[in-house]
């Protein structure tokens, strides 16, 4: 269920949030805190971005996810959504003034869930490969999305854990999970301007990828039919909606360069 708004400007208290620590693994200093409560009968998951104990947050992870979220919905492929909300958290005894973001269990009543890597390793075929084994289960659509997606923003987490199955076994269903988790994307890394203005958009970096190799790219060739996978195009015009309302959250050359990066990877993957 959506949302009704994905940015929250007014600035909540949520002190009373307990924050269980995540080491990164990214290779970047600091630590990724997780936490949820429950509203109006339902469970909300909350991350914080990239977060120093002595600095506060030191990334800007959780605004990826509300970018992403929104280019997904361009695209018409079905994600988790998220909302990015500007509060007070409290961690070990100290205020910090942060930006995180918010998501609703996307559990149905009655599912538990399971990593697709600890899913594979219980019931793939010997020498079965990552990617048939999905094929096999009927995933093949979702997986070829998934792949291009990751190209798009250059997702650099998208291990065995970041892609769940959801099972119900009391009346025995099973369905993946939808797409979530893409903060370690776009231009994570950049700490400041000067970092975005060196920042080659189009460099194919290493990532941590279950389905396929390291390489977003490469990952690609795993697709039958690249002209299916997504249900609307990305248009130029849709920069604005991309990027509405986060003024002031990021920086004007970190906005306009993540923009830069997705549609100029978006016009590549159009002409493969």
């Amino acid at each position: 269920m959506k949302m009704k708004t994905d940015v929250q400007r007014d600035k909540m208290d949520l002190t009373y949030l307990k924050w269980s620590h995540i080491r990164s693994s990214s290779g970047t200093a600091g630590t990724f805190l997780k936490s949820e409560s429950r509203m109006s009968g339902k469970k909300i998951y909350y991350k914080l971005s990239n977060f120093d104990s002595i600095k506060g947050t030191i990334g800007h992870e959780c605004v990826n996810e509300i970018i992403v979220d929104r280019l997904l919905g361009i695209l018409g492929v079905e994600h988790i959504h998220y909302k990015l909300i500007h509060a007070d958290v409290e961690v070990e005894g100290r205020i910090f003034e942060t930006w995180l973001c918010a998501s609703e269990d996307f559990k149905k009543r009655g599912e538990s869930k399971i990593a697709l890597d600890d899913y594979y390793r219980t019931n793939a075929i010997n020498g079965e490969s990552h990617y048939d084994f999905c094929v096999r289960q009927g995933w093949r659509s979702y997986i070829d999305t998934m792949l291009a997606v990751d190209y798009l923003i250059l997702n650099r987490d998208r291990h065995g854990a970041n892609i769940e199955v959801l099972r119900n076994a009391r009346v025995h269903t099973l369905r993946i999970a939808p797409l979530f988790d893409h903060g370690l994307s776009l231009l994570y890394s950049c700490e400041n301007d000067k970092s975005v203005a060196e920042f080659d958009v189009l460099e194919d970096k290493r990532c941590q990828n279950f389905i396929g190799s390291q390489s977003c790219l490469d990952n690609l060739q795993l697709i039958s039919d690249k002209k299916s996978v997504f249900t609307n195009e990305l248009k130029a015009s849709d920069k604005d909606t991309l990027l509405n309302g986060l003024d002031g959250i990021l920086s004007k050359a970190l906005l306009d360069k993540i923009w830069n990066m997705i549609y100029e990877r978006y016009r590549i993957y159009e002409n493969l």
